[in-house]
């Protein structure tokens, strides 16, 4: 009988099915259930798959079918399209991984979202935490999700058990303000990437630099765009050197050393290790892991050493949602083609078009969220106002990102984004969190730079701490 669902911090990754499967010719499921089997047989239960890795549920079902279902934990993903999202869909989507996977309640469903500007992220969430509290989903997790937006989720309510997000000694993005909100809200980080696509290992010690080109796996293609935005081959090289001395000592390989040291880091509570079921096996460096002790010397070695390298922009999963894109195309065009509007957008009088966002207000008070005309837009006072929900909690900071991403929402709505905006103007409940709001403001507007002013006013409505208007020109 299965116990705790993060029972084993070494997780399996499926990801590269999609990979075997880039001809068209689908992995035979039962000799793939059979691979996974030798991972359970050796103590590592726990996989994780996505509705777009190929046939991945389709394995995990068949493994079920021929093993039972309550030998191994099986985490799966949601990644729908951009665009509007119903309590239906998200109940299909549910219902159709449940039947690839032969199962009537999926262990771990960890939902994507590519827009934050759009609502329907909020919708998705607040739909499958009511699953979860149905049976249907045992534990609600994310997948690269930034702070800003895995904090809206959890102070509004939304019991979310894991985040997902790329770590490793390349990618140090989790271990800043991701892992101690994690830590201090009892969530789980998994990291995937941790062996970088396989650069992490002997296989690339002492190598000319490869050119990105489908000679490369997709994961080699994506991770060597982290090793250049991160560094250049020599320093990476010099990384490989100072790891391999590291791994004799220990009588060990590279990835066990870069795969330990990421799982040691506050808040991970697993690494998943990608395995080509049936050709590429790890069993026996996954056991290698759980038992390894770095000396306080090697780990400041390999600190110094990832110190000097170049941070990844942003913040966690900001690589599926900005330039510079870190995935295998180097663009978005493998995952989606196209965003649609977030708002429905009408036409006015006088030449204008207006945004509407949907809340209570809008029709109460006869406003747009926002209006355009000509070039110039003008945003109205915004709160963390969704449908009858009034998100972010008591979080001022949490409420401020949601507003923001209401804002964008409008603006993308009428063809502008943030980097459009001239102005904006604040208004706090309490004075008390002008800091926490002036810093979400900051994540959001470092590089832009409106014209800004903040005031403390008694606003309508006991939910809200904050508010926010933004002017606009194209």
């Amino acid at each position: 009988m299965k116990d705790q669902l993060f029972s084993n911090p070494i997780i399996t990754g499926l990801w590269q099915i999609a990979d075997l499967e880039r001809d068209g010719k689908k992995v035979d499921p039962k000799y793939a259930a059979h691979a996974m089997k030798k991972y359970v047989d050796a103590g590592f239960s726990t996989f994780d798959m996505a509705d777009h890795y190929g046939s991945a549920e389709e394995i995990s079902g068949e493994f079920r079918r021929m093993f039972g279902g309550d030998l191994a934990y099986h985490f799966t993903k949601w990644v729908p399209e951009p665009g509007p999202i119903t309590k239906d869909t998200v109940k299909a989507a549910v219902n159709k991984a449940m039947k690839r996977m032969q199962t009537d309640q999926i262990d771990l469903m960890q939902f994507h979202a590519w827009n934050y500007s759009d609502p329907a992220w909020v919708d998705a969430l607040f739909w499958l935490d009511e699953l979860r509290n149905e049976g249907y989903i045992r534990g609600l997790g994310l997948t690269n999700f930034d702070t800003a937006h895995l904090s809206i989720a959890v102070t509004s309510g939304i019991k979310i058990a894991s985040n997902q997000v790329c770590y490793s000694l390349l990618d140090q993005r989790a271990g800043q303000q991701m892992g101690a909100f994690c830590e201090a809200n009892q969530i789980k980080l998994l990291a995937f990437g941790t062996l970088a696509g396989g650069f992490l290992s002997e296989k690339w010690l002492g190598k000319e630099e490869p050119k990105i080109n489908p000679s490369l796996t997709w994961s080699q293609m994506k991770y060597k765009r982290f090793i250049d935005t991160a560094t250049n081959w020599e320093q990476f090289q010099r990384l490989l050197q100072e790891l391999d001395q590291i791994a004799k000592r220990h009588e060990v390989g590279i990835a066990t050393i870069a795969s330990c040291y990421i799982l040691r880091q506050p808040g991970v509570g697993g690494v998943i290790i990608g395995a080509r079921l049936g050709q590429s096996e790890h069993i026996h460096e996954n056991q290698q892991i759980a038992g390894l002790q770095l000396s306080s010397a090697e780990i400041e070695t390999i600190q110094n050493l990832i110190s000097a390298f170049r941070p990844i922009p942003g913040d966690c999963g900001d690589e599926y949602r900005k330039p510079p894109y870190l995935t295998a195309s180097g663009d978005l065009s493998d995952h989606l083609s196209d965003f649609p509007a977030p708002y429905p957008v009408y036409h006015g009088s006088n030449g204008r078009f207006k945004a509407l966002s949907g809340t209570v207000w809008e029709d109460l008070a006869g406003f747009s969220r926002a209006v355009r005309k000509g070039n110039r837009i003008s945003v109205s006072g915004t709160t963390a106002t969704h449908g009858q929900k009034a998100m972010g909690g008591n979080d001022a900071a949490a409420q401020t990102h949601f507003i923001l991403d209401k804002i964008a929402g409008a603006l993308q709505s009428l063809g502008a984004t943030l980097e459009d905006v001239t102005r904006t103007r604040i208004f706090i409940k309490n004075i008390e969190d002008w800091e926490a709001v002036s810093r979400a403001h900051g994540q959001r507007f470092a590089h832009i730079q409106p014209a800004n002013t903040l005031v403390r006013a008694d606003l309508i409505g006991d939910e809200y701490l904050v508010e926010i208007e933004a002017e606009a020109e194209l």
